[in-house]
């Protein structure tokens, strides 16, 4: 008899600094057994660059003084920063029914379907994982898969001072422009469209258990 998964648990961390919530993460993958809920943090983190595994450093124009920390997800240099929603989806792929592509399409169409919500049309790109309004982006993913499990995630900005992104290529990216929430006309809590986003999530993911990936 095939027993469905259960949903993941949703947590709500508030504002934590970077590096104790990635080993955090880590040590969530690798003591997780069979029975351990799936889970979906949800916060901000103070100011940081992080670097992925393979990342050219040439990305990384001015950082100033703002911490430099090389990580072990996938992709290129990136930025956060408190006013910034941070989603850290930390599932079992292989129970849940999902591949790696399924799980950023569900990142990606969450923020997507949020936005149209709000009347602001947004896109994802093939070529470069995240989510843009009118070219600029709005959301950058990068994950981590171990013994099965996903970590890192997904960086959606709400209102947070986004001039630390003209200080990188963001994402590998020179020239990219970046936007948020309230630049969109949306709402600047991170915590209100954490509650409001998490739901959608959650319905994508279960929903992909059940269709093939796409560019939402």
């Amino acid at each position: 008899m095939n027993v469905e998964p259960q949903a993941p648990l949703v947590r709500w961390l508030g504002r934590v600094p970077y590096e104790p919530t990635w080993r955090a993460m880590q040590r969530f993958t690798e003591e997780r057994d069979a029975q351990r809920q799936d889970e979906i943090w949800l916060l901000e983190h103070e100011p940081v660059y992080t670097l992925g595994m393979n990342a050219d450093r040439s990305h990384l124009l001015a950082p100033g003084d703002i911490p430099v920390l090389q990580i072990d997800r996938g992709g290129q240099v990136t930025y956060h920063a408190p006013g910034q929603l941070v989603v850290y989806p930390l599932i079992d792929i292989r129970r849940a029914g999902l591949g790696v592509r399924t799980l950023v399409s569900a990142l990606e169409g969450s923020v997507i379907e949020y936005l149209a919500a709000l009347g602001v049309r947004a896109q994802c790109r093939a070529e470069a994982p995240g989510v843009y309004v009118e070219r600029r982006k709005i959301a950058s993913v990068g994950l981590r898969i171990r013994r099965t499990g996903s970590y890192h995630g997904l960086a959606f900005n709400v209102d947070m001072d986004l001039e630390p992104f003209e200080r990188i290529n963001p994402c590998g990216y020179a020239g990219l422009e970046m936007t948020q929430l309230a630049s969109c006309g949306g709402p600047s809590d991170v915590e209100a469209v954490a509650s409001a986003l998490a739901p959608i999530l959650l319905a994508r993911l279960a929903a992909a258990r059940l269709a093939p990936p796409r560019c939402a």
